[in-house]
């Protein structure tokens, strides 16, 4: 289906003052425009708005069959026909021409050319012959490498562009022919090239494949001919016998066929390789991977075979590797890198556009209203001319692009409209006469004849273009030169302003909520988008001025899908956050009041808004605009209110305000422990104490646990990458430790914070530096233990803890708060924790260690600590290093009062397994002796 809006993508128009009726004509490159007709070329410079200037003309050897232009060399191929003879040539060095008299130099190719010609080769166009066993039918040139590829009767020959270096300041450029591709079975009228995809076409067939090189090195390897052989002939009840009579008394018709991938090798069509080339360096081709192939069936309902049925404009467009508006890469390459490619071939009545690279997939199929002449791909624009018409589609090359190189395309973080959304005609301008067109940058060149008579173009017998049998392609002689001509060069306007022309159109279907808005503004999406991939055509300044536009449609299909309520509503999310939009601003977008003037959000506005609030956002609403969430959700999801109010975002919301909401939902039904915890949250801001006691007494304290678990902002918020706590937080630390320590425990249970996060949320909220522990702390880290973390290294853990307790210890540094549990509890609770040994109690038991939290942490430091400790130390000792020495004067200490206050069984049971006797043996005695000496 085609969609049809009168928009105005054509500008300004001007004539080109060319001679004679143009016979061929192509462009490219910057500012090139040449244009053939008889045996003379003539070059046009086309820049901007300016009048067509005439450059240059030269005289070619016959009359010009074909030309092509390639970039990359700056020259012109031409197939050029003289007494009946036909002939391949290169012009190369043609800015140098100034006048038609100049002289020209004519070389065969491959021509070593001598040093002391440098001069003359520097500063006058070169004529680079081609010589070829067979007939040349059609050429083209690859837009990235420059390399020629030449059609042939069931052949094709590659010629590569390379540079012949004369001397160290000076290099010519030259070809070399490479590879021949031998193709049975299919005559090209058409081919097109691109880094090694080749694209031909007959009549009724089209045949993609890609030539492949060595992956590891590019270089060739032990040549084995590829050949494909396969009887879909003969399973289509063609025998033998039958395709060598003669064709005047039978006319074959074939069955249409459509082969993606792999499944192209059984088209029929035989293709092998043969490597010419003699330069080591050159790249060369080894094996062939079948891409399409697809065969059309002529309509034999009328007993009259017309030109009807003929396929035209076969055309590889690529798009390359440039960085996408939403791109994370900062550094972009200069050189062309392939990201995709797109092949456009036609019939008279319909397009067809297929991607081919990675995968092979029809993207769009173009019905035109009338019988189409000839059309050219661009990346933005489809542009087809009719005998009377001028029409330009849109094309889907930028969005299949966009999912090449954007894998996170179509997620919560970006979006692009869809491959297979409908493509549309935005103009069918009036032109009488159409004969021919062609396009380079923004140009559309257009031959226009009032006579209705054809323009020279290729001519078969009917019954030849259904069969293969066919073994060349005749070109019809050109009618005399008649009045009533005109070659034409239209500009497109730019992507900027044509997408503003599609934004104010799109404002007639806002208020209607169809889907024709989204429709349009995609359209306009894509146009910008496509243009900002096709870094070649920007003007200095136009970027910037692209990236604005591709913002600003981001934010209209934003506003489009937040007031549709329908599957795709989503997508509100990944525009907005492309367009830039704060929160804030969206939201004051977002008015928009019904006929009855009640006002009614649909579920793209509320999905964005939800997904924006919970991820924590460095923005903070307003008061009003607070309220207006509030008041959005109430109406659409009133379940999402306790959830709502606890984003940091809505920090300014008037707790009265959002207090009278949260009742609401009590009385609806909503009540549930989410509910309580956010209402005690609201009357602790509103200072009401009494009423924050009564909402936290009024549930018990693992319903409470789940709450928090439920949303963990209610206790920890991020703002500007700080964990803060919340009020709610600080007045659990003051009030209720055990129910503060427990939530953050079952918030690490459920992975909904981190150990680090953990360790520095209880450092902020007690205002602790990095070096300082806090005793809540500390009883997180008892209580990770008793629970026994899965994502907790208990060796860090057990760490962490000594480490506390013998600072404590050393320090005589009591906690500042008190411990939620003893040493008793632990042992009774925790494995890790074993019964005291007898010599702690003794150290207990001493008169220096009277206060409690002393001996509590005495009495957490024993089976097990000592039984941790002392091999660490040990292996430490061991290790050296620069604090050996302090690590083997703590063990000596160490020993040396584990020695005095214990008994020598219990001694023996402290001591490590490993070790040397020798070390440990003074104390052992000592130990031993003790009884004996008191």
């Amino acid at each position: 289906m085609v969609q049809l809006y009168n928009l105005h993508p054509f500008g300004s128009q001007q004539v080109v003052p060319c001679k004679l009726e143009p016979e061929r004509f192509c462009g490219g490159g910057r500012d090139a425009l040449f244009v053939a007709a008889g045996c003379k070329v003539e070059a046009f410079a086309v820049a901007g708005q300016e009048l067509c200037q005439p450059r240059c003309a030269f005289s070619t050897l016959g009359r010009v069959l074909c030309l092509a232009y390639s970039e990359a060399g700056d020259y012109l191929a031409a197939i050029e026909e003289k007494n009946k003879a036909t002939f391949l040539r290169a012009y190369v060095n043609w800015r140098s021409k100034r006048t038609e008299n100049c002289r020209v130099c004519i070389r065969m190719v491959g021509h070593k050319v001598e040093a002391p010609f440098s001069d003359t080769f520097r500063d006058q166009m070169s004529i680079i012959e081609m010589p070829l066993s067979e007939a040349p039918l059609c050429i083209s040139c690859c837009p990235v490498k420059g390399d020629l590829l030449v059609g042939c009767t069931n052949k094709l020959v590659l010629f590569s562009l390379k540079y012949q270096i004369i001397s160290e300041e000076f290099s010519i450029l030259d070809f070399e022919r490479s590879l021949i591709i031998h193709i049975d079975n299919i005559v090209p009228v058409e081919i097109s090239f691109c880094v090694g995809y080749v694209a031909l076409m007959s009549d009724l067939e089209v045949l993609i494949v890609k030539l492949e090189s060595d992956p590891k090195t590019g270089e060739s390897v032990n040549y084995q001919p590829l050949k494909i052989n396969n009887p879909m002939r003969q399973t289509e009840g063609i025998s033998n016998e039958t395709l060598q009579l003669d064709s005047d008394d039978f006319v074959i018709c074939q069955k249409p066929v459509e082969l993606l991938g792999e499944k192209s090798s059984q088209s029929g069509v035989s293709v092998t390789l043969e490597s010419t080339g003699l330069d080591d360096k050159t790249i060369k081709y080894y094996h062939v991977q079948h891409l399409l192939y697809k065969r059309f069936a002529p309509d034999i309902s009328s007993l009259v075979l017309s030109d009807d049925i003929k396929l035209h404009s076969l055309q590889l467009l690529p798009i390359y590797q440039t960085g996408s508006p939403t791109s994370d890469r900062k550094k972009l390459s200069q050189e062309k890198e392939l990201l995709s490619l797109f092949c456009f071939f036609s019939l008279p009545h319909v397009g067809y556009l297929y991607m081919v690279v990675k995968s092979v997939e029809l993207m769009s199929v173009y019905q035109y209203p009338e019988k189409s002449q000839q059309a050219v791909l661009t990346p933005q624009f489809l542009h087809v001319i009719t005998s009377n018409n001028l029409q330009c589609f849109t094309v889907r090359c930028s969005a299949a692009a966009a999912r090449e190189e954007d894998p996170y395309v179509d997620t919560t973080l970006k979006a692009c409209p869809p491959v297979s959304m409908d493509v549309c005609a935005l103009r069918i301008q009036l032109f009488i006469g159409l004969k021919a067109i062609c396009h380079f940058k923004n140009h559309i060149i257009l031959l226009t004849k009032a006579d209705p008579e054809a323009i020279p173009e290729r001519r078969e017998p009917p019954k030849r273009l259904l069969s293969r049998k066919g073994t060349n392609v005749k070109f019809k002689t050109p009618p005399v030169a008649e009045a009533g001509w005109n070659l034409y060069i239209v500009d497109t306007i730019s992507p900027v302003q044509l997408y503003k022309e599609m934004v104010d159109y799109s404002n007639t279907y806002k208020t209607a909520k169809t889907q024709s808005c989204i429709h349009l503004l995609s359209e306009a999406h894509l146009l910008v988008r496509a243009a900002l991939m096709d870094a070649s055509q920007l003007e200095p300044g136009e970027k910037a001025e692209l990236l604005e536009a591709f913002k600003e449609s981001c934010g209209h299909l934003g506003d489009c899908y937040s007031r549709l309520d329908t599957q795709y509503s989503h997508l509100a999310l990944p525009y907005y956050k492309m367009s830039g939009l704060s929160m804030a601003e969206v939201l004051t977008r977002a008015d928009w009041p019904l006929e009855d003037g009640s006002q009614k959000y649909e579920r793209g506005l509320i999905f964005y808004i939800n997904h924006s609030l919970d991820e924590n956002l460095d923005e903070e609403l307003s008061e009003e605009l607070a309220a207006k969430v509030v008041q959005m959700f109430h109406m659409a999801e009133p379940k999402q209110l306790p959830h709502i109010l606890c984003s940091p975002s809505m920090k300014n919301i008037n707790p009265v305000t959002a207090m009278n909401y949260l009742s609401k939902l009590d009385i609806s039904g909503f009540s549930s422990i989410l509910v309580t915890l956010t209402k005690a949250a609201m009357a602790l801001k509103m200072g009401d104490l009494d009423r924050h006691r009564n909402e936290m007494k009024s549930r018990p304290e693992m319903k409470l646990v789940c709450g928090f678990i439920l949303e963990p902002r209610l206790l920890i918020q991020q703002r500007r990458g700080q964990i803060i706590p919340t009020e709610l937080a600080v007045q659990l630390k003051d009030t209720q430790p055990g129910l503060l320590v427990a939530s953050v425990l079952g918030l690490q249970k459920n992975n909904k914070i981190g150990i680090e996060e953990a360790d520095s949320f209880f450092k902020v909220l007690c205002g602790k530096d990095k070096d300082t522990i806090p005793q809540l702390l500390v009883d997180l880290w008892e209580a990770q233990l008793v629970a026994g973390l899965p994502d907790v290294v208990l060796q860090e853990l057990f760490f962490k803890l000594t480490s506390q307790y013998i600072w404590r210890l050393s320090k005589m540094q009591p906690p500042d708060t008190i411990p939620l549990r003893t040493s008793e509890d632990l042992i009774n609770a925790c494995s890790h924790y074993g019964l005291i040994y007898p010599w702690v109690n003794v150290l207990i038991s001493s008169d220096s260690l009277a206060d409690k939290s002393y001996t509590e942490d005495l009495s957490k430091l024993q089976t097990l600590w000592w039984k941790k400790l002392l091999p660490e130390l040990c292996h430490r000792v061991k290790c050296g290093g620069e604090k050996g020495q302090l690590y083997l004067s703590s063990l000596k200490e160490t020993l040396s009062v584990v020695a005095v206050e214990l008994e020598l069984r219990d001694f023996l049971n402290v001591l490590p397994e490993d070790g040397t006797a020798a070390f440990f043996l003074p104390y052992l005695l000592y130990c031993s002796r003790k009884k004996s000496l008191t």
